[in-house]
């Protein structure tokens, strides 16, 4: 029998939150974390033994990437299928209701609820929240040609592990939204052999020229979410991504 690990989260039917979007996103790839069991206070998943990572890892983990993201999702914001109660990115809830449009979903249940929340416990500036909120009309007005992918939504390089069955995903926010979110996710905090992430997320859903220059707005996400709980310094770097969006869609 395979090994596991178990956690017990403080948050409110946190772990049942975390196992509903484990089980879904598995559903399109089994480089997602299994779950063995889960209740109110304690997810059990299967265990990562870690390795090194290699760069065909790296290149499969972008496939199977990719492979979650075609699995597709109802609506922009959509939860997992037949979870109801709340949704959480890390130790902060975060709201999950369908929408049409990506950019409405995206700044004003993603991006300015975290953004202003950084203002109020002193780690964004009035104007910097302002300019957040500038860039954020911006993404609201521009079409996005993209239907919702099933993401991960909190995938940052300490919740892609490398085992010796290959890359596992762990701790999602998984919920109905843009696949280069997740994308810019991972380069936003280092993960390893990002061009070979990449590169393999390309042979199984290329995406459009040039995406890589929108990777600052899809930014905006973590670093307000960081900006609420880990300081200042966050809510610069949240300022200076929200000035590269108004120079891309302005």
């Amino acid at each position: 029998m395979a090994e596991t690990f178990s956690k017990n989260p403080d948050e409110p039917q946190s772990a049942l939150a975390e196992a509903a979007g484990l089980r879904w996103l598995r559903e399109a790839s089994d480089a997602v974390a299994e779950v063995v069991s889960a209740d109110e206070h304690q997810i059990t998943t299967t265990r990562v033994a870690p390795v090194r990572p290699t760069a065909e890892a790296a290149r499969e983990a972008g496939r199977e990437l990719a492979r979650i993201h075609l699995a597709g999702a109802e609506a922009f914001g959509s939860p997992p299928p037949g979870w109801d109660g709340p949704n959480y990115i890390g130790t902060q809830t975060q709201e999950c209701t369908p929408a049409h449009s990506w950019g409405e979903f995206y700044a004003d249940q993603r991006v300015l609820p975290f953004a202003e929340k950084a203002q109020r416990v002193g780690n964004l500036s009035a104007d910097g929240l302002e300019t957040v909120r500038r860039a954020c009309a911006l993404i609201r007005e521009h079409r996005w040609d993209v239907s919702p992918a099933r993401v991960h939504g909190d995938l940052w390089s300490g919740n892609l592990l490398f085992g010796e069955q290959g890359a596992v995903m762990i701790d999602p926010a998984a919920h109905g939204g843009h696949p280069e979110t997740d994308l810019a996710m991972l380069a936003l905090f280092g993960a390893p052999h990002l061009a070979e992430i990449r590169a393999g997320y390309a042979e199984v859903n290329p995406l459009p020229g040039g995406w890589l220059t929108h990777t600052p707005i899809h930014q905006l996400h973590p670093l307000a979410v960081h900006a609420a709980s880990h300081g200042p310094s966050y809510g610069d770097a949240l300022v200076d991504a929200a000035r590269e969006t108004l120079e891309i869609l302005g």
